[in-house]
């Protein structure tokens, strides 16, 4: 399993086209075979800031995920929304077990 969390920083002016796009593209990936979740979350005190949670089958999902044209479609929708390049951290599951993470879609 893969995890990756991805940080975003959106200009203030553009935050409802990027969350637009965000939601298409997320939306579209949770009907991927090799995506467990596709989550996205908006910072509380600073509504410029959003995470995206993803959690695939594996590597070869994530690699796969960045292949598809609603992936591409996002990532060139998004590029001039942002206050900084965005940045992602990929992560392992730690708890519960790999057999308790269920697929959502």
């Amino acid at each position: 399993m893969l995890i990756v969390i991805v940080h975003v920083h959106v200009n203030e002016e553009h935050i409802t086209a990027f969350t637009h796009a965000t939601i298409e593209n997320a939306s579209n990936s949770l009907k991927e075979e090799g995506i467990y979740s596709f989550d996205v979350i908006q910072e509380q005190s600073d509504p410029t800031k959003f995470v995206l949670l993803e959690v695939y089958k594996d590597e070869n999902a994530a690699v796969a995920h960045k292949e598809t044209a609603h992936y591409m479609k996002w990532k060139d929708a998004v590029a001039d929304t942002m206050a900084e390049p965005r940045y992602s951290v990929k992560y392992h599951e730690f708890y519960p077990p790999m057999e308790n993470w269920k697929k959502l879609n």
